[in-house]
């Protein structure tokens, strides 16, 4: 649901699949050193001077750097809409970007090439998180894919209120009972301000009960042998909500005016006038450019409670068929461009070139000393105050990550009610509440295959 990747895109491939063939039929091989010729996706669009020059020169230099290896480059990155027809027809590239969401069904349909023992072609896949490559994985540990960015939520909050109402910026809430708290501080401020603000429209809501949901213990969706079910009519469900309903009408920590979605709280969050809410690094960006906040204003903690975090993030995958040399030749280019460690120094100190944000903490797929790399070279050209992100550096690696359930954007308009009404209504009951979901919920994910 991140606005910027826009995971949540890729859960609609489950249905298309079904078009597609499943038969094993591989290509001719290739001569292990001989020329090899394969399609790529992701080439910037052509009015995109600045990102499409940077791709073409890193096609030229790989190709000078492996003389026998041709990228046949394509515009263009997941467009569910198109996605069926070119996987039924033949004309799926041979590695091809993919959502978070996607590979699950994509390794459970065979529609991709097993590049488990090709792996050594990726010199820092050992560097990799193995959370992210599990995203990639199958039950057996068989990899079919890389991950290329991620994102996580955590707690985005503004500094400046925090001091003003005598919070320490520099430890924000670790629990949801802290959030409570800090919101009835921040909201006392008065002056049209508000201590937390949440979703409740266009599918928004449904995200953020999601990840709220996530971070202490809960499921949205789980698997029941071969069939999915709803998972959030429980007691950590009805813990949500009671949470946002209370502070809402108890507390009165959030606005009376409700019905919100992703720019109603990044306006509101930008103008000073929002202390808390759920986001990620995606939206610091955000809030910053299109909203016209400040850097300087902001803080992000770790998803309070932790017990997981809803998060995402793209990478790239090998369809079904290919021969061990295209694959070899697909791991190299996704080791020259994408997994490449040596080149974030150079990557940084473009990015402070053309003032794009440098010292955010994510998107970071890797740990150890390839993570180290990353942390120098954002440390190098920071232009944002990275110690504002101190909390989340430190407590974000131990919070496992959940990717979005099947179905996702059904599901969560579904939850958008639950979330509305808790938040507009001061006699909700959440158990009807829960239980209409559920309904509505199972109807949806019976659909999934």
């Amino acid at each position: 649901m991140k606005r910027t990747l826009r995971g949540a895109l890729g859960v609609t491939l489950a249905a298309s699949l079904l078009l597609a063939a499943c038969g094993d039929n591989s290509e001719k091989s290739d001569a292990a050193d001989g020329p090899v010729t394969i399609t790529v996706n992701g080439m910037p669009a052509a009015t995109d001077e600045y990102n499409r020059a940077n791709f073409e020169k890193d096609i030229k230099d790989f190709e000078a750097k492996h003389p026998n290896i041709k990228i046949d480059a394509k515009e263009g990155q997941m467009d569910p809409k198109t996605f069926s027809a070119k996987l039924a027809g033949g004309q799926l590239e041979d590695v091809f970007y993919v959502y978070f969401t996607d590979p699950s069904n994509l390794i459970a349909k065979k529609q991709v090439s097993d590049i488990t023992p090709y792996l050594g072609e990726v010199p820092a896949i050992k560097d990799v998180r193995p959370v992210l490559m599990q995203v990639f994985s199958d039950s057996k540990g068989k990899v079919y894919g890389l991950p290329s960015a991620n994102y996580s939520l955590g707690l985005i909050y503004n500094r400046t209120l925090f001091q003003q109402a005598g919070l320490d910026p520099d430890k924000p809430p670790t629990t949801w009972a802290d959030v409570r708290e800090a919101a009835k501080k921040i909201t006392a401020l008065g002056n049209g301000v508000t201590g937390y603000g949440d979703f409740s429209k266009n599918n928004t809501g449904g995200w953020h009960f999601t990840a709220e949901l996530y971070s202490i213990g809960g499921e949205v969706a789980v698997k029941d042998g071969e069939t999915w079910k709803a998972g959030f009519n429980t007691a950590q469900g009805k813990q949500v909500l009671q949470q946002l309903k209370d502070m809402r009408f108890t507390d009165k920590s959030m606005a009376e005016k409700q019905a919100l979605e992703y720019a109603d709280l990044l306006t509101q969050m930008a103008s000073g006038k929002l202390g808390m809410m759920v986001g990620g690094t995606g939206e610091l960006p955000n809030i910053v450019n299109q909203y016209k906040g400040k850097y300087e204003d902001y803080g992000l903690g770790v998803i309070p409670d932790g017990k997981a975090t809803l998060g995402g993030g793209d990478g790239y995958m090998f369809k079904a068929g290919l021969s061990p040399a295209k694959i070899k030749a697909g791991l190299q280019w996704l080791a020259f461009r994408k997994l490449n460690p040596d080149r974030v120094d150079a990557d940084k100190a473009l990015d402070k070139e053309k003032n794009q944000p440098v010292g955010i903490p994510e998107p970071n797929i890797w740990t150890g000393a390839s993570e180290q790399k990353l942390i120098a070279a954002n440390t190098k050209y920071a232009n944002v105050p990275a110690a504002n992100y101190k909390p989340f550096n430190a407590a974000s690696s131990g919070v496992p990550l959940k990717v979005e359930p099947p179905n996702a954007q059904q599901l969560y308009a579904v939850l958008d009610t639950a979330m509305l009404k808790v938040l507009t209504d001061p006699n909700a009951n959440i158990d009807q509440l829960l239980k209409d979901a559920e309904t509505q919920a199972n109807q949806i994910l019976a659909t999934v295959k």
